[in-house]
């Protein structure tokens, strides 16, 4: 059995989503993830799901429950997208600590991986704080780098609880000001190099990330 992603075209009336979720689990079938959103009056829904033996009985299945109008396999957003990268700050540092990450990421792409690398430019440290605060929400994210010329106080906060959610997550931050140096994994000080030092930390090629975490601070 395996994890598979299906999208569901369905009529556009209330609890088609909840029936369609009702039907999947009558066979057992688990979901795992699910986005829905509308397009030229129709449902869309995103699903993957876990507990899945055959995949053309499934899309068979889903195409007789009420109310769906076409089904179709689609790869994982992890299949698509892979591992991911965000990358957080504002102004130009950002904007190197991004193309670091990008230009990193295309090397591991090329031989096979892949990673994907997001940034979000927020300036504030509230506007900064709030959006840390949301990342749990998101899905796949195995590494963050935080870039700016000073961060602390509620955004280490912010750090801490993000951290004790999700021990496996990798954060990398650039030498600035304030406190946030003494929660993350590893501090670089060139901008470039920590967008691509983030993806070399989750990369499945390079296998020298303990060396690194243990030093923290990379100085040029």
């Amino acid at each position: 059995m395996s994890t598979v992603a299906v999208v569901i075209k369905t009529e556009e009336k209330s609890g088609v989503l909840h029936g369609i979720a009702d039907k999947l689990y009558e066979r057992n079938y688990n979901i795992i993830y699910t986005h829905l959103f509308l397009e030229d009056n129709f449902g869309k829904i995103y699903m993957e799901i876990t507990g899945v033996d055959d995949m053309s009985d499934l899309l068979r299945y889903i195409s007789n429950i009420p109310n769906v109008v076409e089904v179709h396999a689609h790869k994982t957003l992890y299949e698509t997208f892979g591992k991911r990268v965000i990358v957080v700050g504002d102004g130009e540092i950002m904007a190197k600590t991004l193309q670091g990450g990008i230009m990193e990421a295309e090397l591991h792409n090329a031989h096979g991986e892949t990673i994907s690398v997001d940034g979000m430019i927020i300036g504030g440290g509230v506007e900064i704080q709030e959006a840390i605060h949301s990342l749990d929400k998101l899905p796949r994210i195995n590494a963050l780098v935080l870039s700016g010329s000073m961060m602390g106080g509620l955004i280490t906060d912010e750090i801490i609880k993000l951290k004790e959610n999700n021990n496996d997550l990798k954060i990398v931050s650039i030498d600035m000001l304030g406190d946030l140096d003494s929660v993350v994994d590893l501090v670089v000080n060139d901008p470039v190099q920590a967008g691509a030092m983030a993806v070399k930390l989750i990369s499945d090629i390079d296998s020298y990330d303990d060396v690194l975490l243990d030093n923290k601070f990379l100085k040029n």
